[in-house]
């Protein structure tokens, strides 16, 4: 690249070609213009005749001087001019391009590519190998090599790069370097996260060494991550952490639930100083305990993301007794224990055992219920073949209540008439003690205190599977605890008291622990993690969930890691879900981040520039624009020497020139821009136009070519709306929601591209207000082709709208139901294709809806419904929809005169989803 001043050419040899100018000089000197055209007089041959000849020997200075700067113009537009940002890379060798993937990056990944690639096209430009080095440990089977390669060799390898769901590794990057040969003059260019790593001086100190240092980074304050909340903790919380030594900040937290439902969202600002936040999230309990994962606005990676397995799940338990629980002395009463040892990690309800199922519950507990009802115990048998967990507790009752006989079927095992008891018949000489837990009980692992001892205990009665029912006994060998499984739930009996009379187990932490085992039963995870649990569903660097990745390996046993610890996250062991369906665990990465603070400072003798650097300018487009605009005054000139630029000609010209330009326009694809043009720019004319007739309209996004496919796609709509129904729209607006009106219109289509602009309180207003009273809003994010692994959350745009809509007021969402109103408005459809198919739409979620809504006021998908809706001026479809062909554009036409036809009607056919059942009632 060869720089003069300010000005930079990209292709210096191009230059090489103003060396012909003085020929093209000499050229056009001796090759004069055209003779000027006289007609010849046939009658009149002498009159008028003139003596001196006008005939020119040469082309005049003017116009030669206008040629050769046509000439020069062109030349230097093929040597590429720019105006250089002041971000360049020093002149040099080789450049050794340190790009760190970490977690981290995933925050503003795209602005760390675009500037990698950027650096690609000034090492391209002055013919300079480039090697590219990532810092985060590859995936298994993957290994880091410095290579250097052609500057556009490695273009598709960074266009490929993807930020790693964990942190970054520079001791190895160290080795790495360590090992390898570079020349001299190198240069290292270092895209640095937000977060420091490990080693980060060390490392630093190693690229000094190699040659001059240039480190770009962020200037933002860094990101936030959600470490572990306590799960015994009665309140869910959210506990944010980010990197010390930055200032106020005001983050969001949004509660989301395994089918992508919004269930709440809190905000919270960290002050100055501070790097540790807890914010409460606010749910009843039945919406906790839908609560799949926990993440923070705005960030996108992998550590925003904080996954909720079974163990931060509140579950509810019932207390049922024959004893008035207020007593006069609550530390003799059957549930005073049970209660406290509960209440700190689940909801403890009390009550008979139907008041108690009129809601969801976990466990049912029964303190020595001696008397249970016919009715009561097939209610209590039902609970259990759903899954529940049904506890019980011996005592005076229990041991009288004749249970030997068989009368009470609700008993893991069969249990003899009377207790054993301290100087009894069937007695000990003194309080016995628990025995270790066998290796398969689900107490296993529980460490037994010395001092826990039973005096009394019913006894079972010896049988074939008693030791398979048996999962805690006292040291002679007889059960305490035995348990039966019963349909998909637990029947457990513990055979002695809820309180002290009989043992004083419910007096130890010992008991608390049991009773969290249990509990935990219900949750369909016993014993789970006491084997290796596979990968189930990972996290990604961007925090989605996507399938299993090849290389990883499962999450050990508990066991396992009680001995060695927990497994450091990386390639074998990314953030995710691990299990199967039925029980899964979650490793999340925030809470291996304790300690981490902002990157600082920088290697010795180290350039540092910002990574939101602008571009250089490209002056190659301006060069070729006048170059072709002299061409053409020069075209003018040579006509008006030549005399052809008479007033016959110039009319001629004019309706060949207007007739070109009118097919041009009617042949353009992109027509819907200068369509759009004729709709009124004052405030009061577009007010009166738009409420003159219905119309649709769209948001103008600041894209020429996305608004151009949003007018046409809405316009190719209104057409077949006309043609089919009997609405007639008007020709589509579009809309500025920074200061034109909404309210004329009943639905908003609004396509989500990377470059919109943030939102504006005035904005926000307008929108909030259109929502609240009747519109319609379709976020057509537009990116279903960028989701290719199952499970993924969605792709750029739906990141982009996460972003945009933070301050909206739009509902808890629900994917659309297959009887929704929007199914049957006109068509009959059970989906809702676009010019893509796949992905999930979302409306609001109807049972949250509130009373005085009709219908959804948003509406989310991926499936770019305008480009499959949109036609050219001749009615042919302006791209092509994958992969269904042309029944797949009809069918998306089809869902969008369903969509406006709800947007008008509301749910005049919601009654259609009750023809089943009225149909049944009358016996049809």
């Amino acid at each position: 690249m060869l720089t003069l001043g300010p000005l930079a050419f990209a292709v210096p040899w191009a230059l090489a070609a103003l060396a012909v100018l003085p020929v093209l000089w000499w050229l056009l000197r001796v090759i004069p213009p055209a003779p000027k055209r006289i007609s010849f007089p046939a009658i009149r041959l002498l009159e008028g005749l003139r003596p001196e000849e006008d005939t020119p020997h040469s082309t005049p200075w003017w116009l030669l001087l206008l040629r050769l700067l046509i000439a020069a113009l062109v030349i230097l537009a093929i040597a590429r001019p720019l105006i250089p940002s002041g971000t360049a890379i020093p002149a040099g060798g080789p450049i050794l391009l340190v790009f760190d993937d970490g977690w981290s990056s995933a925050r503003d990944f795209e602005a760390r590519r675009d500037r990698a690639l950027r650096i690609l096209d000034q090492a391209e430009r002055e013919n300079r190998a480039v090697a590219l080095l990532t810092t985060a440990d590859p995936m298994p089977g993957q290994r880091r090599e410095v290579d250097l390669s052609p500057a556009g060799a490695l273009r598709s390898t960074l266009g490929a790069l993807q930020p790693k769901p964990w942190g970054r590794n520079l001791v190895a990057v160290g080795e790495v370097l360590d090992g390898a040969t570079l020349a001299p003059d190198t240069t290292v260019v270092w895209l640095r996260e937000a977060i420091e790593a490990p080693g980060a001086d060390a490392f630093g100190d190693r690229l000094s060494q190699i040659g001059p240092v240039v480190v770009i980074d962020s200037a933002d304050s860094g990101p936030v991550w959600l470490d572990d909340p306590d799960p015994a903790e009665l309140a869910l919380t959210a506990e944010l952490r980010r990197g010390t030594g930055v200032g106020d900040r005001v983050v969001g937290v949004r509660a989301i639930a395994e089918d992508g439902r919004v269930l709440t969202r809190q905000s919270a600002a960290f002050e100055a100083e501070t790097d540790r936040l807890t914010v409460a999230i606010d749910l009843p309990t039945e919406l906790r305990n839908d609560v799949a994962r926990l993440e923070v606005e705005d960030e996108n990676t992998a550590a925003s993301v904080f996954l909720m397995d079974e163990r931060y799940k509140r579950r509810p338990v019932g207390l049922v007794s024959a004893r008035d629980f207020e007593g006069s002395q609550p530390l003799l009463d059957d549930l005073y224990y049970l209660d406290r040892a509960l209440d700190p990690f689940t909801e403890v309800r009390r009550g008979d055992i139907n008041s108690l199922l009129e809601r969801d519950l976990a466990v049912i507990v029964l303190a020595d219920a001696g008397g249970i009802t016919f009715e009561q115990r097939q209610t209590l048998e039902g609970f259990l073949e759903a899954g529940g967990v049904v506890l019980r507790f011996a005592g005076e009752r229990l041991a009288a209540s004749g249970a030997d006989e068989g009368t009470d079927t609700l008993l893991p095992v069969r249990v003899r008439r009377g207790d054993r008891t301290l100087g009894g018949a069937l007695s000990w000489s003194r309080p016995e003690p628990l025995a270790p837990f066998d290796a398969d009980s689900p107490f296993a692992g529980l460490e037994v205190p010395d001092d826990v001892t039973v005096s009394r205990q019913v006894l079972a009665e010896p049988s074939i599977d008693l030791g398979e029912k048996t999962w805690a006994r006292l040291l002679d060998g007889t059960p305490i605890v035995t348990a039966e499984r019963r349909g998909e739930g637990w029947l457990v009996l513990v055979h002695t008291t809820a309180n002290a009379d009989w043992s004083n187990l419910p007096l130890s932490g010992l008991f608390v622990a049991m009773l969290r085992r249990i509990v935990a039963l219900s949750q369909g995870i016993g014993g789970s993690n006491e084997r290796a649990m596979p990968p189930y569903a990972l996290l990604d660097g961007f925090g989605t969930l996507g399938g299993p990745v090849s290389g990883t390996e499962p999450l050990p046993s508990a066991a396992a890691r009680a001995e060695l610890g927990m497994p450091a996250i990386g390639p074998r062991h990314p953030p995710g879900f691990y299990g199967d369906e039925s029980a899964r665990e979650a490793l999340n990465l925030g809470p291996s981040l304790d300690g981490a603070a902002l990157a600082s400072g920088t290697p010795d003798g180290a350039a540092r520039q910002p990574l939101e650097a602008g571009r250089d300018t490209e002056l190659q487009g301006w060069a070729l624009a006048l170059a072709l605009l002299l061409a053409i005054i020069d075209t003018l000139i040579g006509l008006a020497l030549r005399g052809l630029l008479t007033g016959r000609f110039l009319t001629a010209g004019g309706r060949g020139a207007a007739a070109i330009l009118l097919a041009a326009a009617l042949l353009a694809p992109g027509s819907g821009q200068a369509q759009q043009a004729q709709q009124p720019t004052d405030p009061e004319a577009f007010a009166l136009q738009a409420a003159a007739e219905m119309r649709l309209a769209y948001v103008l996004t600041g894209d020429t070519w996305i608004d151009g496919i949003s007018h046409d796609g809405l316009a190719g709509l209104s057409d077949e709306l006309t043609r089919r129904t009997a609405v007639e729209p008007a020709p589509p607006f579009g809309v500025d929601i920074e200061s034109d009106e909404l309210a004329f219109f009943p639905l908003l289509y609004w396509p989500i591209t990377r470059e919109q602009p943030e939102l504006s309180g005035t904005a926000v207003a307008r929108v909030n207000d259109y929502m609240r009273n009747g519109g319609i809003i379709i976020f057509d994010t537009r990116d279903q082709y960028e989701v290719t692994v199952p499970g993924a959350a969605g792709g750029s745009g739906l990141r982009r709208l996460a972003q945009l809509s933070q301050s909206l007021d739009i509902p808890p969402l629900a994917p659309a139901s297959p009887d929704h109103v929007l199914t049957r408005a006109f068509y009959l459809l059970d989906t809702f294709p676009g010019r893509y198919v796949g992905g999930t739409v979302w409306l609001e979620d109807e049972r949250v809806r509130s009373s005085d809504t009709e219908v959804s006021p948003v509406m989310v998908g991926s499936h770019d419904w305008a480009g499959a809706w949109a036609r050219d001026q001749q009615g042919r479809p302006r791209f092509p929809v994958v992969p269904g062909g042309e029944l797949q554009r009809e069918m998306a036409t089809r869902f969008g005169i369903n969509l406006v036809m709800y947007a008008l009607t509301g749910n005049y056919k919601a009654d259609q989803v009750h023809v089943p059942s009225i149909l049944e009632r009358l016996g049809q």
